[in-house]
């Protein structure tokens, strides 16, 4: 096996709650209020849909806002992995990834293991630089058992709900996580930050039409059935988890393209690497972003942003009209 390169879930498409639409000559992220499920394809106009999006589509009436969906692990630690994730816009390299306490950051000495303060206390994460990002693995139908759809999410409210539900299926299942049918479903919610809007977010719940004592003896027969055909799900927990370990990055550098052009759209240059524009010297100056990133955690940490950014979920577009503050209000 190749060291370094991290051996993930095959995937057989991708997952969104939004898309990539043309404006001014840039491809920007547009929010959506429901999935849609591609192929691994795309042309000009955008990623051509898989044939699951439409049979599933038409039983909906148009709009798909649940998926039937199996997982592939009984751990949910490999089904849904989220960390703390920084990218160079420029290149689209993963330069630093963390869980709050550790990061894996990239430097001019090579690749390092580091404190990880977080983005709110990280001098490194100023602008939104640093985000949380999570990435689910699921089955969808029965064509390929060890074939996964991927769902790419920053939102906090997508990443916080599915690592509840995750963890509390797989206890009251008995670790029979892996084959009990649930189903993927898209809720909506409005918050202070929104304004009222509604943002939409990813769960994962009981498939329509089940109750759970149906769930919990449909997920111990296929356990059952299982181990009398020779299915090991717990070897096949060991490899994902080896594979996943093997290498420091899970994003391939073409997966890390599209991944920086649909989630950070908006920062062309990190705030680390801002504030290092133009000191020192030619021979001083670093001369890559994870060299400005390394410079600056070495100058101390920042003071945090006074305003939290909107969810990433599927939210509204951020409207640009600033309200003053209450210090510039009693001076008007």
């Amino acid at each position: 096996m190749l060291k370094g390169l991290a051996i993930t879930p095959p995937i057989l498409g991708r997952i969104t709650i939004g898309k990539l639409v043309e404006n001014n000559g840039k491809r920007l992220p547009q929010k959506d209020d429901q999935f849609t499920i591609t192929s691994q394809l795309q042309t000009k106009e955008g990623w051509i849909r898989h044939p699951l999006d439409e049979q599933l589509r038409s039983a909906q009436e148009g709009k798909l806002r649940t998926i039937p969906i199996r997982l592939l692990f009984s751990d949910p630690d490999l089904n849904l992995r989220a960390e703390y994730a920084l990218f160079d816009r420029q290149t689209a390299r993963p330069l630093c990834v963390g869980d709050g306490e550790q990061c894996k950051r990239r430097t001019r000495d090579g690749m390092e293991t580091l404190p990880c303060p977080a983005p709110d206390a990280c001098p490194l994460a100023q602008g939104g630089a640093c985000k949380p990002y999570g990435r689910l693995n699921v089955l969808i139908g029965d064509d390929d058992p060890l074939g996964s759809f991927i769902f790419r999410t920053t939102g906090f409210n997508s990443i916080r709900t599915l690592a509840a539900r995750l963890a509390y299926f797989k206890a009251i299942s008995g670790n029979r996580l892996a084959t009990m049918p649930l189903e993927l479903r898209l809720r909506g919610k409005s918050t202070r930050q929104s304004r009222g809007t509604a943002i939409f977010y990813v769960d994962i719940t009981l498939r329509e039409g089940w109750t759970l004592e149906e769930t919990l003896a449909e997920a111990q027969r296929l356990d059952d059935w299982h181990q009398q055909t020779g299915f090991d799900q717990k070897a096949l927990d060991r490899a994902a988890k080896a594979g996943f370990a093997n290498g420091a990055f899970e994003d391939s550098a073409e997966e890390s393209a599209d991944v920086v052009e649909e989630f950070y759209p908006d920062i062309p240059h990190t705030a680390a690497a801002q504030a290092l524009e133009g000191q020192g010297g030619h021979n001083s100056q670093p001369v890559t972003l994870a060299d400005k990133l390394q410079a600056k955690s070495q100058q101390g940490k920042a003071e945090p942003p006074e305003t939290e950014s909107i969810d990433q979920d599927a939210a509204p577009p951020a409207d640009n009209h600033q309200q003053p503050s209450a210090r510039q209000a009693k001076r008007a």
